[in-house]
């Protein structure tokens, strides 16, 4: 790292305006994001290279208003890759980040978060993971939602899924099961609407698999739709923005009682993450070699 008066340098690439504050509670800075991103890549980078991203940019912070992107151009830094992928309405060019240069490339364009595909330009056919996003309805307490997430494990346990808990940085968790990608995504989407619904209709006082607000009062979407292609969900160690610059963590299931927010971890825990990541606890988070069950 070297700093200029109106530069920081991270990972080679310039970024400008680096006293930016980002998050005004916590007079966390534009050059604070780029560091974090440093610091936890070696531990991202495996998860993120290779996929389509969409992105929240966020240039003057997030309280000056955010914005959600799924295409860019050729103005982006050189160190961001691209893949065209066929639309409905033609190609649409996407960011992949590959290094940690990358990503820092991405915050020097006001990038904040970090949301991926469920499948990688190997492939993009078929997804190697299967997301479901259990999303409260407003002030549903969080205990709530840690015991919907451990239903949701029981269950696809049952058909002989394993399954990790990701805290997302906002007020929900996702369940992540990784795939052998031997199914496509009309597969997958198929299987994921099909369990998601049997499972409100089974328990409905807990569940909805109806997207519509209305439907979630005192309950809790099992968002399904992440899994079909085109749809992204956040990445392990994305920041979010959010108030506190929260980051969606890896945790393991044995410590899910351990936590009281899908928001529990921020920028300024890097180093906590890094040991984290590095723990036994950890070891093998996120990877398991399965086929998707008839059902």
């Amino acid at each position: 790292m070297s700093v200029t008066a109106s530069s920081l340098t991270v990972a080679g690439v310039r970024v400008t305006h680096p006293e930016r504050v980002l998050f005004d509670e916590l007079g966390l800075t534009k050059g604070a994001l780029a560091e974090y991103y440093e610091a936890v890549a070696d531990h991202l980078l495996p998860d993120l290279k290779g996929r389509p991203l969409s992105l929240v940019r966020c240039p003057q912070g997030p309280d000056e208003g955010c914005f959600f992107q799924k295409h860019i151009d050729a103005a982006w830094s050189g160190e961001i890759e691209r893949v065209s992928i066929a639309q409905s309405d033609g190609e649409g060019i996407y960011a992949v980040a590959n290094t940690a240069a990358a990503v820092v490339g991405l915050v020097q364009k006001g990038v904040i978060e970090l949301h991926v595909w469920g499948s990688t330009t190997r492939d993009l056919a078929k997804p190697d993971r299967m997301v479901f996003d259990l999303d409260p309805d407003e002030g549903l307490d969080f205990n709530k939602v840690k015991e919907a997430a451990v239903r949701v494990r029981d269950l696809v346990a049952e058909l002989g899924l394993k399954s990790f808990p990701l805290l997302t940085g906002g007020k929900g968790i996702h369940v992540v099961i990784p795939l052998d990608q031997t199914a496509d995504w009309a597969e997958v989407k198929s299987f994921a609407d099909r369990f998601s619904r049997a499972i409100a209709e089974a328990e409905p006082d807990r569940f909805t698999a109806n997207i519509r607000k209305v439907q979630r009062k005192g309950r809790i979407f099992l968002d399904w739709l992440r899994n079909q292609r085109g749809a992204t969900a956040v990445m392990p160690y994305s920041a979010r923005a959010r108030e506190g610059a929260p980051v969606a963590a890896p945790i393991a299931w044995d410590e899910l009682d351990d936590y009281d927010s899908g928001a529990a971890f921020s920028i300024r825990d890097a180093d906590e993450l890094l040991k984290r990541a590095k723990s036994k606890r950890l070891a093998g988070w996120g990877e398991a070699k399965q086929s998707l069950p008839d059902a």
